[in-house]
């Protein structure tokens, strides 16, 4: 009876060993299945948002060209103040010189005598 008890609790022994040895060898095995589940499961999804993240920084990165574009060009213009001024002083020359032609010609035509009509004929056609 010792022999059956002793056999009996050699073969639990052995069974139990065998069965740990067989979970830790296949351990690595199911590890694996279960992340390569995982992964086709989830990469879909992230790839889509890899591609979505990659849009939004394309986008990102014109807006922000565009803004730096924008204010580069308000520089140049708060900068440009020097030469309106320049431009302004040049159209008020230009408009005093105008208008001091435009003296000059009304004090001619008012030293021309309108009753002769001959003195004017003869300064417009001199070959007569």
């Amino acid at each position: 009876m010792e022999d059956q008890e002793l056999q009996l609790k050699v073969r639990r022994v052995s069974d139990k060993f065998t069965e740990s040895m067989y979970v830790l060898a296949n351990e690595p095995s199911v590890a694996l299945y279960r992340l390569q589940e995982h992964v086709r499961r989830s990469l879909p999804e992230l790839v889509q948002h890899k591609t979505d993240m990659q849009c939004s920084e394309e986008q990102s990165q014109g807006a922000i060209y565009s803004v730096e574009y924008a204010c580069s060009a308000v520089r140049s213009m708060a900068n440009s103040c020097v030469y309106f001024k320049n431009i302004d002083g040049l159209l008020r020359q230009a408009i005093s010189m105008k208008e001091q032609i435009s003296a000059s010609q009304g004090r001619r035509k008012r030293t021309v005598d309108p009753a002769n009509p001959r003195d004017t004929g003869d300064r417009l056609n001199p070959g007569m």
